[in-house]
Formats: structure tokens, sequence, C-alpha cells
């Protein structure tokens, strides 16, 4: 896959239209936790963990709290088939979830309906979304496969209120995440082959540098490691994954 092989469109924005049909085809094995998207069902709990500490410490709420987000807009880019809007529904947000392939958000709303949980899930690209003013914008393992990162961020920076909160995740581009992200994982089965491109990847440098052009400020780097006695937890070690937290200047 090359870039000039990509043409953008009105749902894909700068992601690359064949990573959207790449991540489309695993849509109806999304929620399956030992099926293609087993790793990022590994992943979601530390993200999780993440999210809800930023959140206590950004908007001053009480651990304790049931729904910290209550009241709030939440907006989820790259959503997949919502494993990340789904626990911020329950944390009390009024969720929009925007994806680039359609099959995604058709997998989303069918697993989110039963349960009761009112997602706005949008085949939309972020470039084109056009509203404003979320309190939380999140976007988990998405930079990675987009063409013009500054663009997208840019898009993000436009739907973020002014005092809200963003927090992106995503691989770091070192020899670590190369083995384990890219020939461990496609090797063994863990992560489908064509999932990642080791190429794509940013460094937090390169991707704080981005952010602050775009008006945005990096309050905090946490690093993802993974064990295979433990599995994946926070960590000072950037070296495979980061997350960041990141505020309006």
């Amino acid at each position: 896959m090359t870039k000039a092989s990509a043409t953008k469109g009105p749902d894909h924005g700068t992601i690359n239209p064949d990573e959207a049909a790449h991540f489309g085809a695993l849509a109806e094995d999304w929620w399956n936790p030992d099926g293609s998207s087993a790793m990022l069902h590994r992943l979601n709990p530390v993200r999780l963990k993440y999210i809800r500490e930023a959140i206590d410490v950004h908007f001053a709420c009480d651990g304790r709290m049931l729904k910290p987000l209550e009241g709030k807009r939440a907006l989820d880019v790259g959503c997949g088939a919502g494993l990340l809007c789904e626990p911020l529904a329950r944390l009390g947000a009024d969720v929009t979830g925007l994806d680039a392939a359609r099959e995604n958000i058709t997998a989303a709303k069918a697993h989110a309906s039963p349960q009761g949980l009112s997602i706005d899930y949008k085949n939309v690209a972020i470039e084109n979304f056009g509203k404003t003013d979320y309190d939380l914008v999140t976007s988990l393992e998405v930079i990675e496969h987009v063409e013009d990162p500054p663009a997208f961020i840019a898009g993000l920076a436009g739907a973020l209120a002014t005092d809200g909160l963003m927090i992106l995740s995503t691989p770091n581009r070192t020899a670590m995440s190369k083995l384990m992200l890219v020939d461990l994982a496609e090797m063994t089965g863990r992560i489908p082959k064509g999932t990642h491109h080791h190429d794509q990847f940013l460094t937090p440098d390169e991707l704080d540098k981005m952010l602050d052009e775009a008006g945005l400020t990096v309050t905090d780097v946490t690093g993802i490691e993974y064990r295979p006695a433990r599995g994946f937890s926070l960590s000072d070690n950037l070296a495979l994954n980061y997350l960041m937290t990141i505020v309006k200047k």
C-alpha cells in the first residue's frame, strides 16, 4: 500500500481507504474477545484506567463517582465498533462515535442497541464533521492509520471545547514496536496481517510538535508496556505504545 494508491473521500477524510476497508472487514468479529480484535480487548482496560484518571484530574471529579461525565459531551474518533464509546456512555457522557468504515458503524449500532446505550454513531471523517465544543475528544490507535496527521489533528482540535480534554494513544516508532506490534504480532496471528505499518508510527516528539502547531498542549505522556506474565500495563517506558493527555493552549 502506498499513499499514492489511496483516494480520499467524504467518509475517509485522511484515513487511507485501504485501511478503512481492512478494519471494516473485521467489523463482525470486533466484539469477540478471542477474535481478530483480541489485542484491543486486552489493551482496553489499561486505556480506560488512564482515561478515567485523566477525567478525574481535568474535571476535578471524585474517583468514586460512577458517572463523572454526566452532562458532558464526548467524541471518539476512529471508534471502530464502539469498544471505547460504550464505557464512555456508561460514565454518563453524551457520546458520538466517528469511523471511516461503514461496517464498523453498523456493528457498533447493533452492539449498543440491545444494551440500551444511546450513542450517536456516524460514518463521517473528523475533517468533515464540523461540530465543536466537545468536553472530551478521544482517538486511540488511529493516527497511525492517517495519511495527513496534521490535518487529522486539526480536525480533533476543532471539535474540542476551549476547556476540554483530549486523549490520544498510538504506537511509538521504535525497533521494539516493529518487533512486537508488526513482526511477532502478525507471525503469531495476534494481530491480522496488514493492520500496522511501522513507517506510519509517530514518536512522542513528532506528535507533540504536530499538536503544538494545532494550538494544543500535551500535559502528560504515559507508556503502555507488555509483559507476557501480566499483559499490558501503564509504564514510564514509551518504547512500545503511549497515551497523551492534551488541552488547548
